[in-house]
């Protein structure tokens, strides 16, 4: 018997801490902690969204997704390089350097990094960071046509034009189709003097993409040869983009003094006075 109410109790006992456990699982609400992985990938979301508005010319919301993504999770390279691209499209070129910097610490071995980088530097007219930055890129990516391109724009404003060219050759030889290297090829011929390689270079790419920049280089090119054609590419060339009617449009574009001065005698040309007015018209027409 008294083992009997021993037991009794014992299940009573049992009975009434499974009823207060109970009671105090009611009395504390339950968080949901989510995981890191979870982390990891909302912040990847959230990137992808920053990265759309970039691409879609919200630079201020996409500016902000960004720096959510981070503070969601700063272990992510790939997510500073899209910070610093949101930054650099908000005109905060220190900010985005130091975001790159970031990524560099996590994986130094990625060359977008890198190209990143000298982007901003050419920017701020810090030339020969830009150039060091892009080496240090090219060792990783050997064979990326842009960066190879922009290496050679950088030599191409030092007037280095064989080397210049050198490079351009190259990333066509990558990609046969970039009509941009294959046009400044055209414009450092021209500040060497060598007036049918130009023109065969402007002439192979407007053959590509007929581009209002070749026109009105080759445009120049044929002042004096053929002032009639001259006078069409001119004007067609005004017609698809009438900034390069600026002279300091044409600059940013690493236009060299040679060709610029060409290109100042031609649009004196008196046939071309409409068309030079309704180009300064239109650049100056309000957005």
């Amino acid at each position: 018997m008294k083992k009997f109410f021993g037991k009794i109790i014992c299940l009573f006992l049992i009975i009434f801490y499974f009823s207060k456990v109970d009671q105090v699982q009611s009395l504390i609400p339950y968080y949901y902690f989510p995981t890191r992985r979870n982390l990891q990938k909302e912040s990847l979301s959230i990137a992808k969204d920053a990265y759309q508005l970039l691409y879609f010319g919200q630079y201020k919301e996409s500016l902000n997704l960004a720096r959510l993504a981070i503070k969601i999770n700063k272990t992510d390279a790939k997510l500073w390089l899209i910070l610093s691209e949101a930054q650099v499209a908000n005109k905060l070129y220190t900010k985005g350097l130091s975001s790159l910097n970031e990524a560099q610490k996590i994986n130094p071995n990625i060359s977008e990094i890198y190209f990143a980088k000298s982007n901003i530097y050419f920017k701020i007219e810090q030339f020969e960071n830009a150039k060091k930055a892009l080496k240090t890129g090219l060792s990783f990516e050997p064979n990326n046509h842009k960066a190879i391109f922009q290496l050679g724009n950088i030599l191409l404003m030092e007037k280095n034009y064989l080397g210049a060219i050198k490079l351009f050759d190259k990333s066509v030889k990558i990609k046969p189709d970039f009509w941009q290297a294959i046009n400044n090829i055209g414009l450092a011929y021209f500040e060497q003097n060598e007036l049918n390689l130009s023109i065969k270079h402007f002439e192979r790419a407007i053959s590509i993409e007929e581009n209002a920049e070749p026109l009105l280089g080759l445009a120049s090119c044929l002042r004096i040869k053929d002032i009639n054609l001259a006078l069409e590419l001119t004007k067609k060339a005004l017609a698809k983009n009438p900034n390069y009617v600026k002279y300091e449009y044409r600059k940013e574009q690493l236009w060299g003094e040679k060709l610029q001065t060409s290109t100042e005698i031609l649009l004196n040309n008196d046939q071309l006075k409409k068309d030079v007015m309704l180009a300064k018209s239109k650049i100056n027409e309000p957005s």
